[in-house]
C-alpha cells in the first residue's frame, strides 16, 4: 500500500512539473513575440521623428529663401531714384508694404518655430509614455516568468517533502534535519512569493492609472473635436450605433410630399434607434469560418426581415449601427462619440488625432502667411 501511494504521488508530481514548464514555454514565445512588436515600434516612433525632423528642416529652408526675396527686394527699392512726388510716395507705400510683409513672415517664422517644438515636444512625451507602458509590460512579464518559476519550486519542495515522509524514519534525526531545512526553504519561497504578488498587484494599478489617463486625454479630444461630427474630415468624432437618417429621407422623399417624407423618415428612423436600444433583441448568431468562431446578423431573425422589406439601404444604415452597438457598447446599447479614423472605418489612435491637429494648425498658419 505505501509503496502505491508513492507512485501515485510521483505520478501527480510528475503531470504537476510538466505542466509548469509548458506554462513556461508557452510564456517564452508570448514574450518574444512582445519583443519583437516592442522593437518594431520603437522603429516606427523612429521613422517618425525622422520624417518631422526633415519636415521643420524643409520649412526653414522655404522661410529663409522667401526672407532673403524679400531682403533683395528691399534692396532694390531703396536704390530706386524717386524722379516725382507720386513716385516718391508709391515708393514709401511700397516700403511700408514691404516692411509689413517682412514683419509678418518674422512672426510666421517665430510660430512655425513654436508649432515644430510643440510637434517634437508631442513626439517625444508619446515616445516617452510608450516607453514607460513597455517597461511596465516587461517588468509585469519578469515578475510573472519569476512567479511561475517560484510556483514550481514549491511544488517540487512540497513534492519531494511527501516522499520523504513517506520513505524516511520520523525517528532519523538526518531526517528530521533534512526535512527542517526543506520547510524553512519551503516557507522562505512562499513569503517570496507573497511579496511578488504584492507588487504585481502594485504594477497592475500603475498600469490601470496609465490607462485611466489615457481615457481620460481620450474624452477631452472628444469634446474638443465635436464639431467636427459628420464633417468631411479624416480625423474627427463619431456617433457609434446611430443610425444614418440620409437613407430614410430618400426613401420617403419617394412614397410622400416633401413635408410629410421629412416627418415620415424621422418617425422611422426614430423607430429601429428603439428597437436598437433593447437589450433583449439580439439578431445575431455564431458561425465559424476556417475553424475561427464569427458573430453575423441573423436574416431569419423576424425584425430583420422586415427590415429587409425597407430597402437595402435602410438595411445597411440599421445593421452598421446595430454592429457598432454590439461592437463598442453592447451591454448598454446607447450611443456614444468616440474618436474615429473615417478612411479606414475604425476607432482613431491618440497619435493620429494628435498629428491630425498638428496638421491642421500649419495648414491655418500658411493660409495666414
Amino acid at each position: 500500500m505505501k509503496n502505491e501511494d508513492l507512485s501515485e504521488l510521483q505520478c501527480k508530481f510528475n503531470e504537476t512539473t510538466m505542466s509548469l514548464s509548458r506554462m513556461l514555454e508557452e510564456k517564452d514565445r508570448l514574450h518574444y513575440a512582445f519583443v519583437e512588436e516592442t522593437r518594431k515600434m520603437q522603429r516606427l516612433a523612429r521613422d517618425n521623428v525622422r520624417r518631422i525632423l526633415e519636415e521643420q528642416e524643409k520649412l526653414s529652408c522655404e522661410l529663409e529663401t522667401k526672407k532673403k526675396k524679400l531682403d533683395s527686394w528691399s534692396k532694390q527699392l531703396n536704390k530706386r531714384e524717386a524722379l516725382t512726388e507720386r513716385e516718391r510716395q508709391k515708393l514709401d507705400a511700397d516700403r511700408q508694404q514691404n516692411d509689413l510683409r517682412n514683419n509678418s513672415l518674422q512672426l510666421a517664422s517665430m510660430e512655425q518655430k513654436k508649432a515644430d517644438e510643440n510637434v517634437l515636444r508631442l513626439v517625444e512625451e508619446q515616445k516617452r509614455e510608450k516607453e514607460e507602458a513597455l517597461s511596465k509590460i516587461l517588468q509585469l512579464e519578469k515578475q510573472l516568468d519569476a512567479k511561475q518559476k517560484l510556483e514550481m519550486e514549491i511544488e517540487d519542495l512540497k513534492g519531494k517533502l511527501e516522499v520523504m515522509k513517506h520513505l524516511g524514519d520520523e525517528d532519523d534525526a538526518a531526517v528530521q534535519k533534512k526535512m527542517k531545512e526543506m520547510n524553512d526553504e519551503l516557507e522562505s519561497k512562499i513569503d517570496d512569493l507573497d511579496e511578488m504578488e504584492s507588487l504585481n498587484k502594485t504594477l497592475i494599478a500603475k498600469e490601470r492609472q496609465s490607462n485611466d489617463e489615457l481615457q481620460e486625454a481620450r474624452r477631452e479630444l472628444i469634446q474638443g473635436l465635436s464639431d467636427l461630427i459628420g464633417a468631411r474630415t479624416n480625423i474627427g468624432v463619431k456617433r457609434l450605433g446611430e443610425i444614418d437618417p440620409k437613407p430614410f429621407q430618400d426613401a420617403c422623399k419617394n412614397k410622400f410630399p416633401l413635408e410629410e417624407a421629412q416627418v415620415e423618415a424621422s418617425t422611422l428612423c426614430s423607430l429601429w434607434q428603439e428597437n436598437l436600444k433593447a437589450t433583449e433583441w439580439h439578431p445575431f448568431k455564431i458561425i465559424h469560418v476556417e475553424g475561427t468562431p464569427k458573430e453575423i446578423i441573423d436574416e431569419e431573425d423576424e425584425k430583420i426581415k422586415s427590415l429587409k422589406e425597407l430597402g437595402d439601404e435602410i438595411y445597411m444604415a440599421v445593421t452598421t449601427a446595430l454592429k457598432e452597438l454590439n461592437e463598442y457598447n453592447p451591454s448598454g446599447r446607447y450611443v456614444i462619440p468616440d474618436l474615429w479614423n473615417f478612411k479606414e472605418g475604425r476607432k482613431a489612435t491618440l497619435k493620429e488625432v494628435i498629428s491630425y491637429i498638428v496638421g491642421n494648425i500649419r495648414r491655418l498658419k500658411r493660409k495666414r502667411t
